[in-house]
């Protein structure tokens, strides 16, 4: 019922917009799957986005029309929605929610001509190895998310044994090697770790690694899951005793991922957001403040960091075809590099050389169950801890320059 409302209102925008004057967007995304709840929260955020600019006018006198896509978190169906959404006009592609389906469903917009937006794709790769002319993310990468959360790791756990809980995938891989960099814990027999099935892995395996963790007497339990196989792994330390025993750190945490843990099995736990409800309240951010509230108004509940990824990325894209007033990738690339950009926090900006969105990174901890419990909507899930800034956290140009070298890859985005 929860999706069906969702997409009902999806249909709905569509139906409204006046079809052969429409600019049309193609949001691939999950609403069905382990990452359905950061899908559905990305779909939510640009329709809201939509709504407000079809309610001011458009884009250069047209209305905008959201088209969607089930990706089912699969890469070779997100690759066939590319394909079907590009032969239904749309101008722009977006999404995301596994680093893989974006990945895919960006190479596959490179081939159509199609600017993709990655709203939720964390792997390096991403914007690294397999950064291209076409793909630009909006939200931040493993590496920023780890050297933000290494800012507090390394103070308060010096000294501590680390023990790695691993999703077998891009992202994952990609995750764990930032956060052994940057917290000094390479050396994989003084720091062992497991690589778990991806995705939905079977509890036997999830069950299996969490014993490995507890043999291994680790004071730090890096769990480098996500999504709902987060939830399940965290759920699954919960009964096994060890959140009384480590400290458990989720690298990557979003709103629908507390939501699905739960605010007691989350308490305590140590993560890094791009941006989380709490933040424009926090730091006088009033956009973002305007943002959480039309969103809840709406939705009857608060906009995650996908969601708000979402609603940024339809207004960066309005905003660069006002400003080259063409609907052209090339001149829409040319008009987004180096454009700085103020969304639903401080200020933001798309690097030319690789497309990433350098913006501030928040290091969080789970609140207290009651707290949590005490909020209108029960999601006041997240204290924040440190506020990062992008330039400190992002990869700087020589960094990323060794990466695509080691790959292979030219030092200019084709």
């Amino acid at each position: 019922m929860y999706r069906c409302f969702v997409l009902t209102a999806l249909a709905l925008s569509a139906l409204t917009a006046q079809a052969a004057d429409s600019i049309k967007l193609g949001l691939n995304y999950p609403s069905t799957g382990p990452y359905k709840e950061q899908g559905i929260a990305q779909a939510r955020g640009a329709l809201l986005a939509v709504e407000e600019i079809n309610a001011a006018g458009g884009v250069l006198g047209r209305p905008l029309e959201l088209i969607t896509a089930n990706t089912a978190s699969k890469p070779d169906k997100a690759v066939e929605n590319v394909k079907r959404l590009s032969s239904q006009g749309v101008s722009m592609l977006f999404g995301g929610s596994s680093s893989a389906v974006a990945i895919a469903a960006g190479k596959e917009a490179a081939r159509q001509g199609l600017i993709y937006f990655g709203t939720l794709t964390y792997a390096n790769e991403t914007t690294d190895e397999e950064g291209h002319r076409y793909m630009f993310r909006e939200t931040y990468n493993a590496w920023m998310a780890a050297k933000a959360l290494a800012f507090y790791l390394n103070q308060s756990l010096a000294g501590k044994k680390v023990f790695y809980l691993t999703a077998d995938y891009s992202w994952g891989h990609s995750t764990e090697g930032s956060l052994r960099t940057f917290t000094n814990t390479q050396d994989k027999n003084k720091y062992p770790g497991v690589l778990v099935p991806f995705p939905r892995p079977k509890q036997a395996d999830i069950e299996s690694a969490l014993e490995a963790a507890e043999r291994a007497n680790a004071d730090v339990l890096m769990l480098v899951q996500f999504g709902d196989d987060m939830a399940s792994t965290l759920k699954a330390a919960y009964r096994m005793g060890l959140k009384d025993k480590m400290t458990i750190v989720v690298p990557n945490l979003t709103l629908g991922m507390a939501i699905s843990a739960g605010a007691g099995i989350l308490e305590d736990v140590i993560g890094a957001v791009p941006w989380t409800w709490q933040v424009p309240y926090l730091y006088g951010f009033e956009k973002g403040q305007q943002f959480v509230e039309r969103f809840a108004d709406r939705f009857q509940k608060y906009p995650s960091s996908s969601a708000a990824s979402a609603y940024n990325i339809v207004y960066e894209f309005k905003a660069a075809v006002e400003r080259t007033g063409s609907l052209s990738s090339s001149r829409l690339i040319s008009a987004l590099e180096n454009h700085t950009y103020t969304g639903v926090k401080d200020p933001q900006t798309w690097r030319d050389f690789d497309h990433q969105s350098v913006q501030s990174v928040y290091v969080v901890k789970g609140k207290h169950r009651a707290t949590v419990l005490a909020d209108k909507f029960n999601e006041d899930y997240f204290e924040v801890l440190l506020s990062i800034p992008g330039k400190t956290a992002a990869k700087t140009y020589e960094e990323w320059s060794a990466t695509r070298q080691a790959a292979g890859k030219s030092l200019t985005l084709k």
